[in-house]
């Protein structure tokens, strides 16, 4: 599938039906059954990408569903006001709390996201990236990166938790609770993305420059090397 129309499907399956569920079918199906129905179309919209669409389970699509399965369960713990502010900000928390654990171990979860993207396949591969990944710059940018994701989702979940603290006042179990959650949704879910796109995107920058830096340069510039070439081509320098 088109990375654009991937994108545009993730918005749209992710904020703007939940939001249109919130805010028209109170009557229709109850605002308990509404907000539950709401909460899970995201939630099966990430299992229908992961057995019909991507089709490949790995380090990264196993975190995307474990983070899916926590959110689906989580659709039926029925609470608002600060409860409900910090159950909505479990995400975050959760990341946070990955990403730190990671960097105290010395294992950067970034590091596990550039390998099953890169996505070796084989073992000389495998043995060759991890050789270059244990080089001290790219360690060091892996740990930087790991830290940049973590800190804007600690920035993202902070500002999630207090609008929802503020906006989301209802009780649950109203239409206005309802409401309130698709109005905080409108900003959240669109809002607070763009700075952890600009996280992960300063991440592949740092971790990037640390990587080619320790990779043979192109000779000819027009005709772009791939990433296993230049590795296998370090490692026959290295050995010469």
């Amino acid at each position: 599938m088109n990375r654009s129309v991937k994108l545009v499907l993730d918005i749209v399956m992710g904020a703007v039906i939940p939001i249109l569920i919130l805010n028209n079918l109170n009557e229709q199906l109850g605002t308990a059954t509404t907000y539950v129905v709401a909460a899970l179309v995201p939630v099966a919209w990430v299992f229908i990408d992961l057995f019909f669409i991507t089709k490949r389970f790995n380090f990264i699509t196993t975190y995307i569903g474990a983070f899916a399965i926590v959110r689906g369960v989580l659709a039926f713990w029925f609470v608002d006001g600060l409860q409900f502010a910090l159950k909505d900000t479990l995400g975050s928390i959760f990341t946070v709390l990955a990403f730190w654990l990671s960097i105290v171990i010395g294992k950067p979860l970034i590091k596990y996201f550039l390998i099953q993207g890169l996505d070796p396949q084989t073992p000389q591969q495998e043995k060759s990236l991890s050789t270059l990944l244990a080089e001290p710059a790219v360690y060091r940018s892996l740990v930087k990166g790991t830290k940049i994701v973590l800190l804007t989702n600690l920035a993202t979940g902070v500002a999630n938790f207090i609008l929802n603290f503020r906006i989301v006042v209802d009780e649950f179990g109203t239409t206005a609770f309802n409401q309130q959650v698709a109005q905080v949704n409108a900003i959240t879910r669109i809002a607070l993305t763009i700075p952890e796109f600009i996280g992960i995107w300063l991440t592949v920058i740092i971790v990037r420059r640390a990587i080619d830096y320790h990779l043979p340069e192109e000779e000819n510039e027009e005709d772009e090397a791939d990433f296993w070439e230049l590795l296998q081509l370090r490692e026959a320098q290295e050995s010469a």
